[in-house]
């Protein structure tokens, strides 16, 4: 008989137990062959921009307008309704810009989850795909796509945040490795990456050597310990990246003042930016779009938020068109999946202060480019969007569409040590997407 090692014998398991999954709920009668449902094929996008709309943006002020309210007792969307270019698909009067073009779209309006009320946790279960553990850190969806992707340019990240850092963008059992590189401007370049110029080039040089015998030494002493290694891969990695190929992507003047003016206002910059990293060779990049709060509160539209919530929807809708028209001539829009994401929505009703609470049980996520099958919304809510009708899309359903259209198999799995834990949580892409 043959004997399996630990790895094995979990390997094995985990095929298992994906393959019962995979045939449904229900199980056959023994001898009985179960078919699972086809998966679609892996997509052949080579980037992904990830927008991401912090504090919970309201799908109904957004795209998934309903009937009108008042902004106090009758509840409803904020603002009127527009036509789309996909037929019978609307979305908010202030997103005129992308309306035309949205049937390089694809618009999924009934994505769910089960947090509520803590940000924090709903940050993390839509980076992740998962709830927390106390046992394992997961990785961020950004960071599995540079685990299983790597940089597709030399001296380039593959994953790199516009934003604030934050452990939900993190790596977790993936290892420092994995993890990002964040920037706060769009000019300055990452923080660390500039040389002084009280440094010169051989001075630099002289620290480097010093550093590397320095960190082969540690590595050596310190090769019991998990992580450590890591690290210092990802320290190596860090200073190949303050050479001129990386840190010349950050020079936006280097692009047509009408592009920049085109782009709009700081956010804008920040999609351009990450136009040009992707271009570069970056696999995976966040983008941030409430840094400045321009309307008081971000996206958390409680109170007084939601009578400014249009200037960052406007702000939105002026970045995003034209980045979908910037990378359509670049020819780069069927190779970039691009991401609108928010860690839940909004109820119908207002509050008190004229604002809206949270919402869980059904928000918006728009898909974009990438070689989906565009030109169609997925999932039907009811009439005040605050439940799923037609298709619900779990979260995991999410990642592993995303995971599909970057041609990374979502039911693969990765390792946190010996224990293997698949890419997505039971995932199953939307199928839709990639007939």
């Amino acid at each position: 008989m043959k004997s399996f090692s630990r790895r094995e014998f979990l390997q094995q398991a985990a095929a298992v137990v994906s393959s019962s999954t995979l045939a449904g709920t229900s199980f056959a009668a023994p001898g009985t062959a179960v078919a699972a449902p086809p998966a679609p094929t892996l997509g052949k996008a080579e980037a992904c921009i990830f927008i991401w709309l912090g504090g919970g943006a309201a799908q109904l002020d957004t795209f998934d307008p309903k009937r009108k309210g008042d902004g106090q007792k009758i509840a409803g969307s904020y603002y009127d309704a527009i036509d789309t270019a996909i037929p019978g698909v609307q979305v908010c009067e202030h997103l005129a810009r992308t309306a035309p073009l949205f049937d390089r779209c694809v618009p999924i309006r009934t994505v769910f989850h089960h947090t509520i009320d803590e940000h924090a946790a709903a940050v993390n279960l839509v980076h992740t795909g998962r709830p927390t553990s106390g046992t394992v850190v997961y990785p961020s969806i950004g960071s599995i796509v540079a685990k299983q992707r790597g940089p597709a340019g030399e001296g380039v990240p593959t994953y790199v945040v516009m934003g604030y850092p934050n452990v939900t963008r993190g790596p977790g059992f993936l290892g420092a490795k994995h993890g990002y590189v964040y920037l706060l401007e769009t000019e300055a370049g990452p923080a660390g990456l500039k040389r002084p110029a009280s440094i010169s080039a051989a001075r630099q040089a002289r620290r480097a050597e010093l550093l590397d015998a320095f960190k082969a030494d540690y590595v050596r002493d310190h090769a019991a310990e998990g992580g450590i290694a890591s690290y210092a891969d990802a320290m190596t990695a860090g200073f190949k990246l303050a050479g001129p190929r990386f840190m010349n992507v950050f020079n936006l003047k280097n692009e047509p003042d009408s592009l920049r003016n085109a782009y709009g206002s700081e956010f804008g910059q920040r999609l351009l930016l990450a136009r040009r990293l992707v271009q570069s060779g970056v696999r995976f990049v966040e983008v941030s779009s409430n840094l400045n709060f321009i309307n008081g509160t971000g996206w958390d539209t409680h109170n007084e938020g939601q009578l400014k919530q249009h200037e960052l929807i406007r702000e939105l809708d002026q970045g995003f068109s034209t980045l979908l028209v910037d990378l359509e001539k670049q020819r780069l829009l069927d190779k970039t999946l691009i991401v609108i994401a928010t860690e839940f929505g909004r109820p119908a009703e207002f509050d008190a202060g004229g604002g809206r609470g949270h919402q869980a049980t059904c928000f918006s996520t728009v898909l974009a480019g990438g070689g989906i099958k565009s030109g169609q919304a997925i999932g039907v809510s009811d009439e005040l969007g605050k439940k799923p009708v037609e298709r619900p899309v779990s979260l995991p359903d999410l990642h592993a569409t995303i995971h599909t259209a970057l041609g990374i198999d979502p039911n693969e799995s990765l390792y946190a040590g010996d224990r293997p834990i698949p890419i997505t949580d039971q995932g199953r892409a939307v199928a839709e997407l990639f007939a």
